[in-house]
């Protein structure tokens, strides 16, 4: 999700995407090109922030009752994202996630849909807060890592100290987890 968000942002500024890799590790590149600007520095931003927006979304989608659309959207932009993936581990990621997605939204009742995208949209809400947890180690313990943060990457860019970065990931990241609690309906 994390170099899927960084594919999303690119293209919402106008820029090329050319390709997302993932390994195994959790790493990925997120490959785009285009004017400068601000579509670099969007772009390297929205990698940590979205798995909590899809997962605030797929979370208020289940409360909302748009479960069934949730699901159809995800898949799409799973079916898409096959387009530019340039590896076969990210390629098998991918594939199998919109294969679940499919098989939820032709075969599953509503009420596993919902319980599907309520444990998919809690684990991304959780993973976000880990990652940006894992980021903030990597800034205050494990400093020869540095040049792989997004943080970091937008401070050599923009010369915005990489805490205010940061900052900003953790503030959307929070947003999404209070927005996702103030959504939850109140029986």
């Amino acid at each position: 999700m994390h170099e899927l968000g960084h594919a999303v942002a690119a293209l919402l500024t106008g820029r090329v995407v050319h390709g997302i890799r993932i390994r195994r590790n959790h790493s990925g590149d997120a490959l785009s090109s285009g004017r400068g600007g601000i579509g670099p520095v969007i772009s390297g931003f929205f990698g940590y922030p979205a798995p909590a927006i899809v997962g605030a979304a797929q979370l208020w989608s289940v409360f909302t009752g748009y479960t069934a659309i949730a699901l159809f959207v995800g898949g799409v932009i799973l079916v898409l994202t096959l387009l530019v993936i340039r590896n076969l581990f990210g390629f098998l990621v991918v594939a199998a996630s919109a294969a679940v997605s499919a098989g939820l939204w032709f075969y599953a009742t509503p009420e596993v849909q919902g319980y599907a995208l309520l444990v998919i949209g809690i684990a991304l809400l959780i993973g976000s807060v880990r990652g940006l947890l894992t980021v903030v180690g990597v800034h205050t313990r494990r400093r020869d890592q540095l040049q792989m943060s997004d943080a970091y990457l937008l401070y050599r860019s923009t010369h915005v100290p990489s805490p205010v970065w940061l900052l900003l990931f953790a503030v959307v990241i929070g947003g999404c987890i209070v927005f996702t609690v103030l959504s939850y309906p109140i029986a």
